[in-house]
């Protein structure tokens, strides 16, 4: 077989073949994955509202409205019921505030704005400090406590938060997340 010259035109030519291979085979992968991605990220979710809001028999999932916070940020509350009677919220709260980002957290509130307990859905801290966030000593202190009389700051700015040691900047965000998810309760957690 005869060597074929190196133009232009044949280099294009095998770019373009590259290319669509590529962008195929990638689409491929997009539409099988799309499916199974969703359904872990419905499980995650639905995993955390059980661990911070009591026993429920709806589906809170289908049940989940938005509240508008003051500062225009919007956020996903689930309402636990059990036998059509509220017994619980479930927040999907977040921070911007983090050391490395955002950090996500599920807020679980009784019907009296009590704290039932906090789930970290993902952050990007430091490891092995930041990341102490989802340690239970930590969590911990948040248990039981109602914001409108915890101080939800860490005690160096003047709260009742025991922040995490050499963390200072993931417990705020940690404080910051929480906060706003006690807001949103206040404001619309009355459905």
């Amino acid at each position: 077989m005869a060597k074929r010259e190196s133009t232009f035109k044949n280099m294009v030519l095998v770019l373009f073949i590259i290319t669509l291979i590529t962008s195929v085979t990638l689409g491929y992968v997009y539409e099988v994955t799309k499916g199974p991605i969703e359904k872990a990220k419905l499980t995650k979710k639905l995993t955390a509202i059980k661990k911070v809001v009591p026993e429920f028999n709806n589906d809170p999932d289908a049940d989940q409205f938005n509240v508008q916070l003051e500062n225009g940020e919007t956020l996903e509350v689930y309402p636990a019921k059990m036998n059509d009677s509220i017994v619980g919220y479930a927040v999907k709260t977040f921070s911007t505030k983090g050391f490395s980002g955002l950090v996500w957290l599920m807020v679980g509130f009784d019907t009296q704005a009590n704290i039932i307990d906090i789930s970290v859905l993902e952050h990007k801290e430091t490891p092995g400090l930041g990341t102490k966030m989802d340690d239970e000593s930590f969590k911990a202190q948040f248990r039981k406590q109602n914001p409108s009389t915890f101080n939800l700051k860490v005690v160096k700015d003047g709260g009742q938060v025991d922040a995490i040691t050499a963390a200072t900047i993931s417990s705020r965000a940690f404080c910051d997340a929480v906060e706003k998810a006690y807001q949103a309760v206040k404001k619309g957690g009355k459905q």
